[in-house]
Protein backbone atom coordinates (compact mmCIF):
# COMPACT_ATOMS: atom_id res chain seq x y z
CA UNK A 1 0.00 0.00 0.00
CA UNK A 2 2.72 2.05 1.10
CA UNK A 3 4.50 1.66 -2.08
CA UNK A 4 1.64 2.67 -4.43
CA UNK A 5 1.12 5.27 -2.37
CA UNK A 6 4.71 6.67 -2.59
CA UNK A 7 5.26 5.59 -6.31
CA UNK A 8 3.92 8.64 -8.19
CA UNK A 9 5.04 10.96 -5.10
CA UNK A 10 8.33 9.95 -5.34
CA UNK A 11 9.07 10.02 -9.10
CA UNK A 12 7.28 13.43 -8.86
CA UNK A 13 9.85 14.25 -5.95
CA UNK A 14 12.94 12.57 -8.72
CA UNK A 15 10.94 14.67 -11.26
CA UNK A 16 11.60 17.97 -9.27
CA UNK A 17 15.44 17.67 -8.00
CA UNK A 18 15.79 16.93 -11.82
CA UNK A 19 14.47 19.95 -12.95
CA UNK A 20 16.24 21.95 -10.09
CA UNK A 21 19.80 20.09 -11.04
CA UNK A 22 19.28 21.67 -14.38
CA UNK A 23 18.37 25.34 -13.42
CA UNK A 24 22.20 26.31 -12.97
CA UNK A 25 23.31 24.38 -16.27
CA UNK A 26 21.86 28.40 -17.67
CA UNK A 27 23.01 29.42 -14.78
CA UNK A 28 26.69 29.09 -15.04
CA UNK A 29 27.69 32.77 -14.57
CA UNK A 30 26.64 32.40 -11.03
CA UNK A 31 26.80 36.15 -9.29
CA UNK A 32 28.95 35.86 -5.81
CA UNK A 33 30.17 38.24 -3.48
CA UNK A 34 32.81 38.96 -5.83
CA UNK A 35 32.26 41.75 -9.16
CA UNK A 36 32.48 39.90 -12.62
CA UNK A 37 35.15 40.98 -14.93
CA UNK A 38 33.98 41.57 -18.83
CA UNK A 39 36.44 40.17 -20.73
CA UNK A 40 36.57 41.26 -24.55
CA UNK A 41 36.55 39.07 -27.73
CA UNK A 42 40.29 39.14 -28.71
CA UNK A 43 41.84 40.36 -31.98
CA UNK A 44 42.16 37.52 -35.00
CA UNK A 45 45.21 36.29 -34.96
CA UNK A 46 47.49 36.97 -38.44
CA UNK A 47 49.98 33.87 -37.68
CA UNK A 48 50.11 31.47 -35.34
CA UNK A 49 52.28 30.05 -32.67
CA UNK A 50 54.79 29.46 -31.04
CA UNK A 51 52.04 28.19 -28.15
CA UNK A 52 51.91 28.37 -24.61
CA UNK A 53 51.56 25.14 -22.85
CA UNK A 54 48.89 24.85 -19.75
CA UNK A 55 48.49 21.84 -17.74
CA UNK A 56 45.18 21.45 -16.15
CA UNK A 57 45.78 19.79 -12.57
CA UNK A 58 44.48 18.81 -9.68
CA UNK A 59 45.28 15.59 -7.73
CA UNK A 60 41.40 15.10 -6.82
CA UNK A 61 39.46 13.25 -9.23
CA UNK A 62 35.71 14.28 -10.72
CA UNK A 63 36.67 18.14 -10.72
CA UNK A 64 36.35 19.28 -13.99
CA UNK A 65 39.67 18.93 -15.61
CA UNK A 66 38.72 17.10 -18.79
CA UNK A 67 35.27 18.95 -19.34
CA UNK A 68 37.34 21.89 -19.01
CA UNK A 69 40.06 20.90 -21.45
CA UNK A 70 37.65 20.13 -24.45
CA UNK A 71 35.49 22.96 -23.59
CA UNK A 72 38.26 26.05 -23.13
CA UNK A 73 39.64 24.04 -26.03
CA UNK A 74 36.99 24.52 -28.28
CA UNK A 75 36.06 27.91 -27.29
CA UNK A 76 39.34 29.18 -27.73
CA UNK A 77 39.20 27.26 -31.39
CA UNK A 78 36.60 29.46 -31.51
CA UNK A 79 38.26 32.24 -31.05
CA UNK A 80 40.43 31.78 -33.87
CA UNK A 81 43.34 29.93 -32.14
CA UNK A 82 45.09 26.98 -33.12
CA UNK A 83 44.90 24.21 -30.20
CA UNK A 84 45.98 21.16 -29.00
CA UNK A 85 44.59 18.83 -26.50
CA UNK A 86 47.10 16.29 -24.96
CA UNK A 87 45.43 13.59 -23.16
CA UNK A 88 47.51 12.85 -20.21
CA UNK A 89 45.81 10.76 -18.23
CA UNK A 90 45.26 7.04 -18.71
CA UNK A 91 41.40 6.73 -18.00
CA UNK A 92 41.22 8.37 -21.78
CA UNK A 93 38.59 10.90 -20.61
CA UNK A 94 39.65 13.29 -23.01
CA UNK A 95 39.70 10.90 -25.88
CA UNK A 96 36.45 9.51 -24.82
CA UNK A 97 34.72 12.59 -24.50
CA UNK A 98 35.84 14.32 -28.10
CA UNK A 99 34.14 11.10 -29.48
CA UNK A 100 37.64 8.91 -30.37
CA UNK A 101 37.61 5.33 -28.83
CA UNK A 102 40.82 4.49 -27.56
CA UNK A 103 40.52 0.50 -28.03
CA UNK A 104 40.62 1.46 -32.09
CA UNK A 105 43.83 3.87 -31.74
CA UNK A 106 46.73 2.84 -33.72
CA UNK A 107 49.40 4.72 -31.24
CA UNK A 108 48.63 7.20 -28.17
CA UNK A 109 50.25 9.33 -25.61
CA UNK A 110 51.90 6.20 -24.43
CA UNK A 111 53.82 5.32 -27.32
CA UNK A 112 54.77 8.91 -27.94
CA UNK A 113 56.79 8.58 -24.70
CA UNK A 114 57.76 5.38 -24.72
CA UNK A 115 58.64 4.54 -28.03
CA UNK A 116 61.67 6.98 -29.21
CA UNK A 117 60.79 5.93 -32.80
CA UNK A 118 57.47 7.44 -32.22
CA UNK A 119 56.63 11.41 -31.78
CA UNK A 120 53.55 13.52 -31.11
CA UNK A 121 53.09 14.35 -35.29
CA UNK A 122 52.52 10.55 -35.11
CA UNK A 123 50.33 9.97 -33.00
CA UNK A 124 48.07 13.76 -33.32
CA UNK A 125 44.61 12.95 -34.70
CA UNK A 126 42.04 15.34 -35.43
CA UNK A 127 38.64 16.57 -33.85
CA UNK A 128 35.39 17.43 -34.78
CA UNK A 129 36.47 21.00 -34.08
CA UNK A 130 38.28 23.37 -36.77
CA UNK A 131 41.58 24.61 -35.39
CA UNK A 132 41.49 21.53 -32.59
CA UNK A 133 43.44 18.55 -32.77
CA UNK A 134 44.28 15.72 -30.24
CA UNK A 135 47.01 13.58 -29.05
CA UNK A 136 44.87 10.69 -27.80
CA UNK A 137 45.04 8.18 -24.50
CA UNK A 138 44.78 4.73 -23.67
CA UNK A 139 44.94 2.60 -20.98
CA UNK A 140 48.77 1.67 -21.77
CA UNK A 141 49.32 4.80 -20.61
CA UNK A 142 49.36 3.33 -16.91
CA UNK A 143 52.43 1.39 -17.53
CA UNK A 144 54.37 4.74 -18.58
CA UNK A 145 55.39 5.67 -15.29
CA UNK A 146 57.06 2.29 -14.44
CA UNK A 147 58.81 2.34 -17.15
CA UNK A 148 60.14 6.21 -17.05
CA UNK A 149 61.50 5.99 -13.77
CA UNK A 150 64.98 4.12 -14.92
CA UNK A 151 64.73 6.66 -18.02
CA UNK A 152 67.52 9.58 -17.61
CA UNK A 153 65.84 12.97 -17.03
CA UNK A 154 62.92 11.06 -17.19
CA UNK A 155 60.48 14.24 -15.68
CA UNK A 156 61.51 16.06 -19.25
CA UNK A 157 60.03 13.61 -21.71
CA UNK A 158 56.58 14.99 -22.58
CA UNK A 159 58.50 18.28 -23.01
CA UNK A 160 60.64 17.34 -25.46
CA UNK A 161 57.49 15.74 -27.28
CA UNK A 162 55.92 18.86 -27.17
CA UNK A 163 58.60 21.14 -28.00
CA UNK A 164 58.51 20.55 -31.46
CA UNK A 165 54.81 20.76 -31.84
CA UNK A 166 55.05 24.67 -30.31
CA UNK A 167 55.16 26.34 -33.97
CA UNK A 168 51.88 24.88 -35.46
CA UNK A 169 49.71 25.86 -32.28
CA UNK A 170 48.50 29.28 -30.40
CA UNK A 171 47.83 26.95 -27.19
CA UNK A 172 48.72 23.09 -25.72
CA UNK A 173 46.45 22.09 -23.07
CA UNK A 174 47.41 18.72 -21.00
CA UNK A 175 44.68 17.35 -19.48
CA UNK A 176 46.20 15.41 -16.37
CA UNK A 177 45.30 12.44 -14.60
CA UNK A 178 44.01 12.49 -10.62
CA UNK A 179 47.47 11.91 -9.11
CA UNK A 180 50.69 13.58 -8.45
CA UNK A 181 53.01 10.89 -9.86
CA UNK A 182 55.33 10.79 -12.75
CA UNK A 183 53.20 11.68 -15.34
CA UNK A 184 51.93 14.77 -13.81
CA UNK A 185 55.41 15.99 -13.04
CA UNK A 186 55.89 15.41 -16.35
CA UNK A 187 52.99 17.51 -17.54
CA UNK A 188 53.98 20.46 -15.09
CA UNK A 189 57.50 20.28 -16.16
CA UNK A 190 56.40 20.83 -20.35
CA UNK A 191 54.30 23.60 -19.27
CA UNK A 192 54.37 27.73 -19.18
CA UNK A 193 51.15 27.43 -16.88
CA UNK A 194 48.72 25.26 -14.79
CA UNK A 195 44.74 25.84 -14.80
CA UNK A 196 43.45 24.25 -11.28
CA UNK A 197 39.99 23.68 -11.63
CA UNK A 198 38.55 23.48 -8.06
CA UNK A 199 35.00 21.83 -7.32
CA UNK A 200 33.46 23.95 -4.44
CA UNK A 201 33.60 21.35 -1.78
CA UNK A 202 35.63 21.04 1.91
CA UNK A 203 37.90 18.07 0.65
CA UNK A 204 39.38 19.67 -2.78
CA UNK A 205 39.75 22.88 -0.75
CA UNK A 206 42.25 21.09 1.81
CA UNK A 207 44.06 19.29 -1.66
CA UNK A 208 44.44 22.62 -3.02
CA UNK A 209 47.09 23.96 -0.56
CA UNK A 210 49.06 20.78 -0.90
CA UNK A 211 49.13 21.14 -4.93
CA UNK A 212 50.10 24.49 -4.87
CA UNK A 213 51.83 25.39 -1.77
CA UNK A 214 54.21 21.65 -2.50
CA UNK A 215 53.77 20.21 -5.80
CA UNK A 216 54.04 23.23 -8.07
CA UNK A 217 55.98 25.41 -5.95
CA UNK A 218 58.81 22.29 -6.26
CA UNK A 219 58.56 21.73 -9.69
CA UNK A 220 59.21 25.60 -10.11
CA UNK A 221 62.03 25.62 -7.75
CA UNK A 222 63.56 22.40 -9.24
CA UNK A 223 62.50 21.61 -12.72
CA UNK A 224 60.58 24.26 -14.48
CA UNK A 225 61.13 28.09 -13.38
CA UNK A 226 59.27 29.51 -15.76
CA UNK A 227 56.10 27.18 -14.81
CA UNK A 228 53.12 30.05 -13.52
CA UNK A 229 49.63 29.41 -12.32
CA UNK A 230 47.50 31.06 -15.24
CA UNK A 231 44.20 30.55 -12.48
CA UNK A 232 42.12 28.52 -10.00
CA UNK A 233 38.97 27.34 -11.82
CA UNK A 234 35.43 27.13 -9.53
CA UNK A 235 33.49 24.23 -10.98
CA UNK A 236 30.47 22.52 -10.20
CA UNK A 237 29.38 25.61 -8.26
CA UNK A 238 26.13 25.62 -6.44
CA UNK A 239 25.04 29.44 -6.06
CA UNK A 240 21.98 27.70 -4.17
CA UNK A 241 24.03 25.76 -1.49
CA UNK A 242 26.03 28.27 1.25
CA UNK A 243 28.97 25.77 1.65
CA UNK A 244 29.86 26.44 -1.89
CA UNK A 245 29.75 30.01 -1.58
CA UNK A 246 31.92 29.87 1.72
CA UNK A 247 34.35 28.12 0.03
CA UNK A 248 34.69 29.99 -3.28
CA UNK A 249 35.02 33.13 -1.09
CA UNK A 250 37.48 31.43 1.41
CA UNK A 251 39.67 30.65 -2.37
CA UNK A 252 39.27 34.50 -3.35
CA UNK A 253 40.23 35.57 -0.08
CA UNK A 254 43.18 33.47 -0.02
CA UNK A 255 44.36 33.57 -3.29
CA UNK A 256 42.97 37.16 -4.75
CA UNK A 257 43.23 38.01 -8.72
CA UNK A 258 44.64 33.88 -8.66
CA UNK A 259 41.16 32.56 -9.52
CA UNK A 260 39.46 33.08 -12.37
CA UNK A 261 36.61 35.53 -12.54
CA UNK A 262 34.24 32.74 -14.64
CA UNK A 263 32.58 30.34 -12.47
CA UNK A 264 31.49 26.68 -13.99
CA UNK A 265 28.08 26.12 -12.63
CA UNK A 266 27.10 22.51 -11.87
CA UNK A 267 24.60 21.02 -15.03
CA UNK A 268 23.30 18.42 -16.45
CA UNK A 269 24.00 19.24 -19.56
CA UNK A 270 28.10 18.20 -19.41
CA UNK A 271 27.55 14.85 -18.91
CA UNK A 272 25.07 14.32 -21.67
CA UNK A 273 28.09 16.24 -23.64
CA UNK A 274 30.16 13.51 -23.01
CA UNK A 275 27.81 10.78 -24.12
CA UNK A 276 27.33 12.30 -27.51
CA UNK A 277 31.30 13.16 -27.96
CA UNK A 278 31.39 16.71 -28.40
CA UNK A 279 31.97 20.04 -26.46
CA UNK A 280 29.10 22.02 -25.19
CA UNK A 281 29.80 24.81 -27.64
CA UNK A 282 28.14 22.96 -30.19
CA UNK A 283 25.84 20.43 -28.11
CA UNK A 284 24.21 23.04 -26.20
CA UNK A 285 26.08 26.61 -28.07
CA UNK A 286 23.29 29.06 -26.53
CA UNK A 287 23.43 27.42 -23.27
CA UNK A 288 25.42 29.50 -20.32
CA UNK A 289 27.04 26.74 -19.41
CA UNK A 290 28.79 27.23 -22.88
CA UNK A 291 28.63 31.02 -22.40
CA UNK A 292 30.89 30.40 -19.54
CA UNK A 293 33.91 28.62 -21.42
CA UNK A 294 33.74 31.07 -23.90
CA UNK A 295 34.06 33.83 -21.04
CA UNK A 296 36.95 31.61 -19.84
CA UNK A 297 38.64 32.08 -22.93
CA UNK A 298 38.62 34.77 -23.50
CA UNK A 299 39.80 35.59 -19.73
CA UNK A 300 42.57 33.19 -19.99
CA UNK A 301 43.86 35.31 -23.46
CA UNK A 302 43.57 38.57 -21.46
CA UNK A 303 45.71 36.92 -18.75
CA UNK A 304 48.27 35.99 -21.09
CA UNK A 305 48.44 39.51 -23.26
Amino acid sequence: MNDSMNGPRAESAQLSRDVQAEMPDDGALEETTRARGKFPEPPPLESHGPARIVAIVNQKGGVGKTTTAINLGASLAELGRRVLLVDFDPQASLTIGLGIDPLALDASTYDMVIDREMGAEDIRVKTGIDGMDLLPSDISLSGAEIQLVSEVARETTLARELEVMRPEYDLILIDCQPSLGLLTVNALTAADGVIIPLECEYFALRGLGFLVDKTIRTVQERINPKLRIEGILATMFDMRTLHAREILEEVVERFGETVFHTIISRTVRFPETNKVGEPITTYAPSSLAAEAYRQLARELLSRMA
